[in-house]
């Protein structure tokens, strides 16, 4: 078993990145029993959809753990998945949230999914002053160098 423990200063912010995740992963199962709220009539596209987003999530947020894991030991990591983006882990958890939406064809998930973004954003706003705090001209020179929060040359 894997023994994690949130600390304590960042558990509110992990609960807000999850939380949307979490609904997302209760609503999108009642679209199937419920036979309601859904996305499309034909459930083949949201599945086909669903599938590929998931995927890309996965593949993100398991590079971005194993990485994170070897390489964070209290310094500021700018390499691996961060010479492209500031943010690989909460895209990861963005994707995977798009992805069980549309997977399950749900309409409320979707829209849980869409209220999560200015959610992750707001957080990350957060973290990145806590981040200049802690690691000062150090963390504006990445940002200079790393312009994008989420996607390479978009966001």
């Amino acid at each position: 078993m894997i023994k994690y423990n949130i600390p304590k200063e960042v558990r509110a912010l992990f609960i807000i990145h999850y939380m949307p995740l979490l609904l997302i992963i209760f609503i999108g199962p009642m679209t199937f029993l419920k036979d309601v709220y859904k996305i499309f009539a034909e459930y083949t596209i949201s599945l086909i959809i669903g599938t590929i987003l998931l995927a890309i999530g996965y593949i993100i947020f398991i590079s971005w753990s194993i990485f994170w894991t070897k390489n964070y030991h209290g310094q500021l990591v700018i390499d691996g998945p961060f010479r492209y983006i500031r943010h690989p882990h909460y895209l990861s958890i963005l994707v995977l949230g798009f992805g069980l939406a549309l997977f399950s064809n749900s309409l409320l998930a979707l829209i849980v999914a869409i209220i999560a973004v200015p959610i992750m954003i707001a957080s990350v706003i957060d973290e990145e002053k806590e981040l200049i705090r802690r690691y000062g001209e150090e963390y504006k020179r990445y940002l200079e160098k790393v312009p994008y929060r989420f996607i390479p040359k978009i966001f």
